[in-house]
Protein backbone atom coordinates (compact mmCIF):
# COMPACT_ATOMS: atom_id res chain seq x y z
CA UNK A 1 0.00 0.00 0.00
CA UNK A 2 3.17 2.15 -0.45
CA UNK A 3 1.81 4.22 -3.48
CA UNK A 4 -1.65 4.79 -1.78
CA UNK A 5 0.26 6.30 1.43
CA UNK A 6 2.65 8.24 -0.57
CA UNK A 7 -0.89 9.75 -2.10
CA UNK A 8 -1.99 10.31 0.84
CA UNK A 9 1.21 12.11 2.52
CA UNK A 10 1.61 14.17 -0.54
CA UNK A 11 -1.50 15.81 -1.25
CA UNK A 12 -2.80 13.79 -4.02
CA UNK A 13 -6.27 13.31 -2.36
CA UNK A 14 -8.77 15.84 -3.60
CA UNK A 15 -12.45 15.81 -3.95
CA UNK A 16 -13.99 15.78 -7.45
CA UNK A 17 -15.55 18.51 -8.70
CA UNK A 18 -17.35 17.17 -11.41
CA UNK A 19 -19.32 14.03 -11.59
CA UNK A 20 -18.70 13.32 -15.54
CA UNK A 21 -16.32 10.36 -15.60
CA UNK A 22 -13.86 11.24 -18.37
CA UNK A 23 -13.18 14.97 -16.74
CA UNK A 24 -12.54 13.32 -13.08
CA UNK A 25 -10.15 10.98 -15.11
CA UNK A 26 -8.75 14.40 -16.27
CA UNK A 27 -8.13 15.92 -13.24
CA UNK A 28 -6.76 12.48 -11.86
CA UNK A 29 -4.26 12.45 -14.76
CA UNK A 30 -2.95 16.03 -14.24
CA UNK A 31 -2.80 15.55 -10.33
CA UNK A 32 0.10 12.61 -11.64
CA UNK A 33 1.56 14.48 -14.45
CA UNK A 34 2.59 17.14 -11.95
CA UNK A 35 4.97 14.43 -9.55
CA UNK A 36 8.13 16.21 -10.83
CA UNK A 37 9.83 13.16 -11.06
CA UNK A 38 7.79 11.78 -13.52
CA UNK A 39 9.52 9.66 -16.65
CA UNK A 40 6.05 9.36 -18.44
CA UNK A 41 3.97 10.63 -21.16
CA UNK A 42 2.97 14.44 -21.03
CA UNK A 43 -0.56 13.19 -22.64
CA UNK A 44 -1.55 10.93 -20.02
CA UNK A 45 -5.06 12.42 -19.40
CA UNK A 46 -5.78 11.50 -22.77
CA UNK A 47 -4.09 7.67 -22.44
CA UNK A 48 -6.30 7.25 -19.40
CA UNK A 49 -9.52 8.04 -20.99
CA UNK A 50 -8.29 5.99 -24.31
CA UNK A 51 -7.79 3.12 -21.89
CA UNK A 52 -10.48 3.60 -19.96
CA UNK A 53 -12.87 3.69 -22.76
CA UNK A 54 -11.34 -0.23 -23.92
CA UNK A 55 -11.32 -1.19 -20.58
CA UNK A 56 -13.87 -0.24 -17.44
CA UNK A 57 -12.05 -0.68 -14.01
CA UNK A 58 -14.84 -0.39 -12.22
CA UNK A 59 -14.09 -2.58 -9.31
CA UNK A 60 -17.79 -2.87 -7.84
CA UNK A 61 -18.00 -1.71 -4.07
CA UNK A 62 -18.17 1.78 -5.30
CA UNK A 63 -14.18 1.92 -6.13
CA UNK A 64 -12.36 2.53 -9.62
CA UNK A 65 -8.67 2.17 -10.16
CA UNK A 66 -8.22 3.61 -13.39
CA UNK A 67 -4.43 3.06 -14.55
CA UNK A 68 -2.07 3.22 -17.54
CA UNK A 69 1.36 1.35 -17.75
CA UNK A 70 4.28 2.83 -19.20
CA UNK A 71 7.66 1.63 -20.26
CA UNK A 72 11.36 1.52 -18.21
CA UNK A 73 11.33 2.07 -14.57
CA UNK A 74 10.21 4.26 -11.89
CA UNK A 75 7.84 3.83 -8.69
CA UNK A 76 4.44 2.99 -8.56
CA UNK A 77 2.77 6.39 -8.03
CA UNK A 78 -1.33 7.11 -7.80
CA UNK A 79 -3.44 9.78 -7.63
CA UNK A 80 -7.10 9.69 -5.42
CA UNK A 81 -10.44 11.35 -6.14
CA UNK A 82 -13.58 11.22 -3.98
CA UNK A 83 -17.09 11.70 -5.47
CA UNK A 84 -19.66 13.04 -2.60
CA UNK A 85 -22.26 12.39 -5.47
CA UNK A 86 -20.61 9.63 -6.66
CA UNK A 87 -19.96 8.87 -10.41
CA UNK A 88 -22.04 6.74 -12.78
CA UNK A 89 -18.80 4.64 -13.74
CA UNK A 90 -20.70 1.25 -15.85
CA UNK A 91 -19.42 -0.80 -13.13
CA UNK A 92 -20.14 -4.52 -13.41
CA UNK A 93 -22.36 -3.94 -9.96
CA UNK A 94 -24.01 -1.25 -11.43
CA UNK A 95 -23.47 0.92 -8.59
CA UNK A 96 -21.95 4.50 -8.65
CA UNK A 97 -17.90 5.01 -7.66
CA UNK A 98 -17.22 7.33 -5.06
CA UNK A 99 -13.48 6.59 -4.77
CA UNK A 100 -11.40 6.71 -7.87
CA UNK A 101 -7.94 5.55 -7.33
CA UNK A 102 -5.46 6.46 -10.23
CA UNK A 103 -2.44 4.48 -11.05
CA UNK A 104 0.24 5.18 -13.16
CA UNK A 105 2.60 1.94 -13.51
CA UNK A 106 6.07 1.37 -14.57
CA UNK A 107 6.59 -2.34 -16.11
CA UNK A 108 8.65 -3.20 -13.15
CA UNK A 109 5.74 -2.68 -10.52
CA UNK A 110 2.94 -4.95 -12.72
CA UNK A 111 2.93 -7.21 -9.64
CA UNK A 112 3.24 -4.66 -6.72
CA UNK A 113 0.18 -2.51 -8.60
CA UNK A 114 -1.69 -5.74 -8.41
CA UNK A 115 -1.01 -6.82 -5.12
CA UNK A 116 -1.83 -2.74 -4.07
CA UNK A 117 -5.25 -3.06 -5.94
CA UNK A 118 -6.02 -6.53 -4.18
CA UNK A 119 -4.99 -5.48 -0.63
CA UNK A 120 -7.14 -2.38 -1.24
CA UNK A 121 -10.48 -4.32 -2.30
CA UNK A 122 -10.01 -7.07 0.51
CA UNK A 123 -9.33 -3.70 3.46
CA UNK A 124 -12.91 -2.65 2.32
CA UNK A 125 -14.66 -5.38 1.95
CA UNK A 126 -13.49 -5.85 5.55
CA UNK A 127 -14.53 -2.79 6.89
CA UNK A 128 -18.34 -3.42 5.72
CA UNK A 129 -17.94 -1.40 1.86
CA UNK A 130 -17.43 1.92 1.12
CA UNK A 131 -20.21 3.71 2.94
CA UNK A 132 -17.82 5.29 4.80
CA UNK A 133 -16.22 6.76 2.15
CA UNK A 134 -19.28 7.84 0.43
CA UNK A 135 -21.26 9.70 3.71
CA UNK A 136 -18.10 11.11 4.67
CA UNK A 137 -18.61 15.25 5.11
CA UNK A 138 -15.25 16.16 4.24
CA UNK A 139 -12.40 15.19 2.16
CA UNK A 140 -9.84 15.37 5.88
CA UNK A 141 -12.90 12.21 6.83
CA UNK A 142 -11.80 10.54 3.83
CA UNK A 143 -8.28 10.65 4.18
CA UNK A 144 -8.57 9.22 7.93
CA UNK A 145 -10.42 6.67 6.53
CA UNK A 146 -8.43 6.28 3.72
CA UNK A 147 -5.44 5.76 6.17
CA UNK A 148 -7.30 2.98 8.25
CA UNK A 149 -7.81 1.35 5.31
CA UNK A 150 -3.95 1.35 4.96
CA UNK A 151 -3.46 0.05 8.29
CA UNK A 152 -6.11 -2.85 8.05
CA UNK A 153 -4.33 -3.71 4.81
CA UNK A 154 -0.74 -3.66 6.57
CA UNK A 155 -2.05 -5.98 9.49
CA UNK A 156 -3.70 -8.43 6.98
CA UNK A 157 -0.20 -9.21 5.57
CA UNK A 158 1.08 -9.87 8.35
CA UNK A 159 2.03 -13.34 7.61
CA UNK A 160 -0.41 -15.95 9.80
CA UNK A 161 2.86 -18.49 11.28
CA UNK A 162 4.51 -14.85 12.27
CA UNK A 163 0.93 -14.05 13.85
CA UNK A 164 0.47 -17.42 15.50
CA UNK A 165 4.09 -16.97 17.15
CA UNK A 166 3.32 -13.78 18.61
CA UNK A 167 0.49 -15.05 20.34
CA UNK A 168 1.83 -17.99 21.76
CA UNK A 169 5.18 -15.55 22.99
CA UNK A 170 1.86 -13.19 24.76
CA UNK A 171 0.40 -16.55 26.13
CA UNK A 172 4.33 -17.21 27.68
CA UNK A 173 4.80 -13.70 28.82
CA UNK A 174 0.98 -14.12 31.22
CA UNK A 175 2.22 -17.37 32.45
CA UNK A 176 5.71 -16.79 33.54
CA UNK A 177 4.87 -12.99 34.76
CA UNK A 178 6.41 -11.12 32.39
CA UNK A 179 7.70 -9.92 29.13
CA UNK A 180 7.77 -12.31 25.84
CA UNK A 181 11.50 -12.90 24.43
CA UNK A 182 10.87 -13.06 20.98
CA UNK A 183 12.43 -16.27 18.82
CA UNK A 184 14.62 -15.99 16.40
CA UNK A 185 13.44 -14.28 13.37
CA UNK A 186 9.87 -13.95 14.78
CA UNK A 187 7.68 -10.99 14.10
CA UNK A 188 8.12 -8.12 16.90
CA UNK A 189 4.88 -5.93 17.81
CA UNK A 190 4.42 -3.24 20.23
CA UNK A 191 2.03 -0.06 20.61
CA UNK A 192 3.88 3.42 20.88
CA UNK A 193 2.20 6.22 22.09
CA UNK A 194 2.94 9.88 21.45
CA UNK A 195 1.99 12.94 23.04
CA UNK A 196 2.83 15.94 21.16
CA UNK A 197 2.71 19.78 22.81
CA UNK A 198 4.65 22.62 21.36
CA UNK A 199 6.22 20.93 18.59
CA UNK A 200 7.59 18.48 21.21
CA UNK A 201 6.95 14.86 21.39
CA UNK A 202 6.94 12.69 24.02
CA UNK A 203 7.71 8.65 23.61
CA UNK A 204 6.12 6.09 25.44
CA UNK A 205 7.07 2.68 24.52
CA UNK A 206 7.58 -0.62 26.78
CA UNK A 207 11.31 0.30 25.90
CA UNK A 208 12.91 2.93 27.67
CA UNK A 209 15.89 3.05 25.39
CA UNK A 210 13.90 3.66 22.15
CA UNK A 211 11.46 5.84 23.77
CA UNK A 212 14.73 8.10 24.49
CA UNK A 213 15.95 7.65 21.20
CA UNK A 214 12.94 8.66 19.77
CA UNK A 215 12.47 12.00 21.87
CA UNK A 216 16.24 13.18 21.01
CA UNK A 217 14.66 13.30 17.17
CA UNK A 218 13.99 17.23 16.47
CA UNK A 219 11.49 16.21 13.86
CA UNK A 220 9.87 13.51 16.05
CA UNK A 221 6.71 15.92 16.33
CA UNK A 222 6.37 16.78 12.39
CA UNK A 223 6.57 13.09 11.26
CA UNK A 224 3.77 12.39 13.38
CA UNK A 225 1.74 14.89 12.09
CA UNK A 226 1.69 13.08 9.09
CA UNK A 227 0.33 10.44 10.20
CA UNK A 228 1.71 7.76 7.67
CA UNK A 229 4.27 5.31 8.27
CA UNK A 230 8.08 6.34 9.46
CA UNK A 231 11.25 3.95 10.49
CA UNK A 232 12.96 4.69 14.23
CA UNK A 233 15.94 2.63 15.58
CA UNK A 234 15.24 -0.38 13.62
CA UNK A 235 11.36 -0.06 13.89
CA UNK A 236 8.73 0.31 11.25
CA UNK A 237 5.82 2.85 12.88
CA UNK A 238 2.59 2.37 11.22
CA UNK A 239 -0.37 5.04 12.18
CA UNK A 240 -3.59 3.53 13.99
CA UNK A 241 -5.11 6.84 15.56
CA UNK A 242 -5.14 10.62 16.86
CA UNK A 243 -7.02 12.10 19.59
CA UNK A 244 -7.04 15.69 19.93
CA UNK A 245 -6.84 17.47 23.81
CA UNK A 246 -6.93 20.91 23.45
CA UNK A 247 -3.54 21.79 22.15
CA UNK A 248 -2.01 18.25 22.74
CA UNK A 249 -2.26 15.56 20.68
CA UNK A 250 -2.11 12.15 21.59
CA UNK A 251 -1.04 9.71 18.18
CA UNK A 252 -1.15 6.04 18.58
CA UNK A 253 1.03 4.11 16.13
CA UNK A 254 1.88 0.22 15.88
CA UNK A 255 5.36 -0.71 16.10
CA UNK A 256 6.59 -3.54 13.91
CA UNK A 257 10.10 -5.18 13.85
Amino acid sequence: MKSLLNALQEGRLIELPDSDKERSLEYLAHMIEAVPDLAGSPELAEEMIERERQHNTGLGLGVACPHVRASGGGELLCAVGWSPQGIDYDAADGRKVHLVVMYYIPDAEKNVYLKEVSALAGAIRREGGIQPIASAEDIATVRERLLDWVQAAIDANIPEAKARMIRLEARQAVAEGGPPVPAEGALQLMTALFVVSDGKAVALCPSAELSAELEKDAELASVLARRGQFERGGWRFVFRAATVYGARVLYDFTAVK
